[in-house]
């Protein structure tokens, strides 16, 4: 009986003493660092280095605290910009803890850290965006717009041991009742413009057609007037080469000339002329040198031709 009395002791001992020692002891993760409390109050300097540690139990806590970079996404709200223009904008907050002792004072975690720090981010992004235009927003200042929102939410982060690493706008978009009115407002102005384009495109067009015909007509003008001067040029040649040959032998041209005649008119073989055979126009074929008053004026076939 005594001996089962003291073997139960020892294993109440035993398993006290384990109970304590488990107590007594806490690990901290290579994530994490920790603050031992008693009472309420840090009893020593902040753990940073992973491994196992003591504690007095029952009067000693132990707050774990996460060292790594915390994300805070925060929820689509609505912004008035400068324009006069609603906004419905996306942004989230990358911070650490820079200080786990007044960061466990003032917010105690990081559900409390992200309900002020969404506050801050709030009021940052209404008091910079209400400053600037859609397009500001969207190209032109957005990384100094981004500057601004987190050198405010640094300054503010500070009260509660927080360190903000970045801010950024995710998305920026107009809301939905007025994004549809816009496109198609910018739809009209791409039709007008592109009407504008087509427009101009066809007086350049009709512009450039005219000129060309300005230009085929006076090339075709100068064209016609050199060719009438040179055969003009032509003309006078023949008729001086003409009135040489006549001038060098009178006879002999007016055979020629009345060759000529004989030619053009009997060319086709179906002329029929009612001419008399004793007509002067048929001298040639009954006497082929022409008589003496001939030879000194012109044929009754040249004066013809």
């Amino acid at each position: 009986m005594k001996r089962s009395l003291s073997g139960a002791m020892i294993a109440l001992l035993a398993a006290a003493a384990i109970i304590l020692a488990w107590m007594s002891t806490f690990v901290v993760d290579p994530t994490e660092q920790a603050l031992v409390l008693r009472f309420g109050q840090p009893i020593r300097d902040l753990i940073g280095a992973p491994g196992l540690y003591f504690k007095w139990p029952f009067i000693d806590t132990v707050v774990y605290i996460d060292k790594r970079i915390l994300a805070l996404d925060n929820e689509r709200q609505e912004v008035l910009v400068s324009d006069n223009q609603r906004l419905e904008v996306d942004a989230f907050v990358r911070y650490r803890i820079a200080d786990p002792l007044l960061f466990y004072q003032s917010v105690y975690n990081t559900r409390g850290a992200d309900a002020q720090l969404g506050g801050m981010l709030n009021s940052a992004l209404r008091r910079t965006l209400s400053e600037a235009s859609i397009t500001d927003i969207v190209r032109d200042k957005r990384d100094a717009l981004m500057a601004d929102i987190r050198d405010q939410m640094i300054a503010g982060a500070k009260r509660f041991g927080l360190g903000v690493v970045d801010v950024r706008i995710k998305r920026a978009d107009l809301p939905a009742e007025n994004s549809e009115a816009v496109f198609r407002r910018m739809q009209t102005e791409r039709q007008q413009r592109a009407a504008s384009y087509r427009a101009q495109g066809s007086q350049q067009s009709q512009q450039i057609k005219a000129e060309a015909d300005r230009k085929v007509t006076v090339i075709t003008a100068q064209a016609q007037q050199q060719a009438e001067q040179i055969r003009g040029k032509g003309d006078g040649e023949r008729n001086r080469i003409f009135a040489e040959a006549y001038g060098a032998d009178p006879e002999f041209f007016a055979f020629y000339r009345s060759m000529q005649a004989y030619q053009n008119s009997f060319n086709n073989g179906q002329t029929r002329a009612l001419i008399s055979p004793k007509s002067d126009f048929f001298r040639y074929f009954s006497t082929p040198t022409p008589p003496p008053e001939a030879a000194s004026a012109p044929s009754p076939a040249a004066k013809a031709d």
